[in-house]
């Protein structure tokens, strides 16, 4: 089953071809950012190969755009986009899996457009530049940003994936006929597909050639939280701007299927924050783990470059008890995370799509932070933490040994069982709808 969804595949049977076959398959994996197959036959494990070249780096350069055909792609995308009165930028997920982070960051700063980013490719474009207006997701996008995207008169969309969460249950409202779509293996103008021409030369040309622009000003979203109640519950209203208040640059941050992924729309970036988030095929329980990977990459980036990297998990309780165990790793490769479990008891996002008071998204209540020494933790080499209140909060994201980030730390975080951001509860409307039609069928 692997070969059809795997871009290269590697059956390593000669000994004298395997280094070679290696490469290749690691070269591909980076290049397409898709599956790839090695298969190790286990009387072949211990053979020794010729090492020379583990000295040799792999070649990662992209291949080349045909030139005469790239040109020409260039030339359509400047015409319409010269043509338009007020184009939009908006960027998606596959910008960043495919390493177009530099030259999209070149034409939002070089065009001066508003520019705008899909839940998936939030954390690939600097939020502190003044023509960034925010998360577009259809009916659950920032406010205003709905309303300046889908009235443009030409949208660049630069890596799409067009799921059901990514677009608040296919609540995208963008016709093709003003949409100019960029690639990884192919660009779009209008109905007129350009195959085998590579986004990232595309847009570099583009930059290069540009010149001045009609501009119209877009939305200015802020980090502002709410102020409309007094009261010391955290709400999701609350909690996700205030978090954009408290992050700092070079942070890492990790998002679980649930609130989390769809709070975090709602939450304005510091320059340099990356985001990684699983919008798109909604595991629940990943962010965990998914922690652990990228706190070791940072403690690791830290120990070789120097680089200093908070990594930031926001969990729910449903999601945690998936893969908690996955603390126990962070303890044994002494990881230092700031983990923040939403206590919301249960699953919030799935009683959203169906079920509120459904039995089957309930879940035992556990004492979260007590597993912190309960998996191994040393006494000095962690902290937990408890806040039920605003105060409380506000009080934690004072403290200056918390920002440090001295050593893993763990924050049991209470917000009541029916809160939701609003563009998850907008997104489960249009699932249940959909649910609801297909049941009807």
């Amino acid at each position: 089953m692997f070969r059809p969804v795997s871009c290269a595949v590697a059956n390593l049977k000669d000994p004298n071809t395997a280094a070679a076959e290696i490469d290749h398959v690691i070269r591909e994996c980076y290049i397409q950012s898709r599956p790839v197959y090695i298969g190790l036959p286990c009387d072949i494990v211990e053979d020794m190969i010729e090492g020379e070249r583990l000295a040799q780096p792999i070649d990662l350069a992209y291949p080349a755009n045909p030139e005469e055909q790239e040109d020409y792609v260039v030339d359509v995308v400047l015409k319409y986009l010269h043509a338009a009165k007020n184009p939009v930028i908006l960027v998606d997920g596959c910008a960043i899996r495919h390493r177009a982070q530099k030259e999209t960051y070149d034409l939002v700063v070089k065009s001066g457009l508003p520019t705008f980013v899909a839940p998936l490719g939030k954390g690939c474009v600097d939020e502190t530049l003044p023509n960034y207006g925010g998360v577009y997701a259809g009916d659950g996008s920032n406010e205003g940003v709905r309303d300046r995207v889908e009235s443009s008169d030409l949208v660049l969309s630069i890596g799409a994936i067009k799921s059901d969460f990514n677009t608040a249950g296919f609540t995208f409202r963008q016709s093709q006929l003003t949409t100019i779509d960029f690639h990884s293996n192919f660009i779009q103008v209008r109905y007129s597909q350009y195959p085998g021409v590579r986004m990232n030369g595309v847009l570099r040309k583009v930059v290069d050639k540009m010149g001045k622009l009609n501009v119209e000003a877009g939305p200015k979203p802020t980090n502002r939280t709410s102020s409309q109640d007094n009261t010391q519950v955290i709400t999701q209203k609350y909690f996700w701007p205030r978090l954009g208040q408290w992050l700092r640059e070079q942070d890492i941050v990790l998002t679980e299927t649930g609130t989390a992924n769809f709070g975090i729309w709602e939450t304005r970036f510091p320059a340099k924050v990356q985001l990684i988030s699983q919008v798109l095929w909604g595991s629940i329980g990943y962010a965990t783990g998914s922690c652990q990977g990228a706190a070791l990459a940072a403690k690791e980036l830290e120990e070789e470059k120097g680089e200093k990297h908070r990594t930031i998990l926001l969990t729910g309780d449903g999601s945690f008890q998936l893969t908690a165990q996955e603390v126990s790793t962070m303890i044994r490769r002494k990881l230092k995370p700031i983990i923040f479990l939403i206590q919301n008891d249960g699953y919030t996002i799935e009683r959203m799509i169906h079920g509120m008071n459904a039995e089957y998204n309930d879940v035992q209540e556990w004492k979260y932070k007590d597993l912190v020494p309960a998996f191994g933790a040393k006494e000095g080499e962690y902290k937990t933490y408890t806040v039920k209140t605003r105060e409380e909060l506000d009080q934690l994201m004072a403290d200056d040994n918390f920002n440090a980030a001295p050593y893993l730390q763990f924050v049991e975080m209470y917000m009541p069982k029916e809160d939701a951001p609003e563009a998850l509860k907008l997104t489960a409307s249009a699932a249940e709808r959909r649910n609801a039609k297909v049941q009807g069928a």
